[in-house]
């Protein structure tokens, strides 16, 4: 390929990239102040606000709690930035659904995985209350280093069709593809604990924005 070529596809790409950029039109899913848009559901961790971020901590003897979004959505490109205290395991629902015709109104979706402890499956995708895990990063060890513990994470997730991809920190995750479920809500989970040794410990979100396709 000589340099006219080369040059050329270079623009191509470049300005392919652009136009995608400016087709990404994105929300705010949260306002930084209070839950407008948003409902509790599952169990009854409690959320709350501080310094821009919402925080969920975790209580015993109660099951998975689910802080959701009252609008569905389809195809979309979601971000968002996670700490996690280490010793709690968390996610991040997408195209879920509670139906009371199932299992009694249960949340049941995709799971973008986040997880701190040494097994580091973050990233993964895990269908909640339905088939268990559909990918984990078990073998990928530079997804699996991708998570930073004790700090804000970057998660990216692209919902498309069946097609399923999450980043972490701008490095590749997951990518499947996948059509049991085409739209949902968004939830922030904060996961049942089994001992007291968990009880107390916080997830934080912030910056949570969604650019619908």
């Amino acid at each position: 390929m000589n340099l006219l070529l080369k040059s050329t596809a270079a623009l191509l790409l470049i300005t392919a990239c652009a136009f995608t950029l400016q087709k990404e039109k994105w929300t705010n899913l949260f306002n930084g102040k209070d839950f407008t848009g948003w409902e509790q559901k599952g169990g009854n961790a409690k959320y709350e606000i501080k310094d821009g971020a919402i925080v969920g901590t975790s209580a015993m003897n109660t099951p998975n709690s689910f802080m959701c979004t009252k609008k569905i959505y389809n195809d979309f490109i979601l971000e968002f930035e996670v700490k996690v205290d280490t010793l709690l395991n968390s996610g991040v629902q997408f195209r879920s659904n509670s139906r009371p015709d199932y299992k009694e109104g249960v949340v049941h979706g995709y799971q973008c995985e986040i997880d701190p402890s040494r097994r580091a499956w973050s990233g993964g995708i895990y269908d909640e209350q339905r088939r268990g895990w559909l990918y984990n990063p078990k073998d990928d060890e530079k997804a699996r280093n991708a998570f930073k513990r004790n700090d804000w994470n970057k998660y990216r997730i692209e919902a498309t069709g069946s097609s399923i991809k999450t980043f972490i920190n701008g490095v590749p995750v997951t990518n499947i593809k996948d059509t049991v479920e085409a739209s949902g809500f968004i939830g922030l989970q904060v996961h049942s604990i089994g001992n007291a040794e968990q009880e107390g410990k916080k997830v934080m979100w912030r910056n949570i924005r969604i650019a619908e396709k």
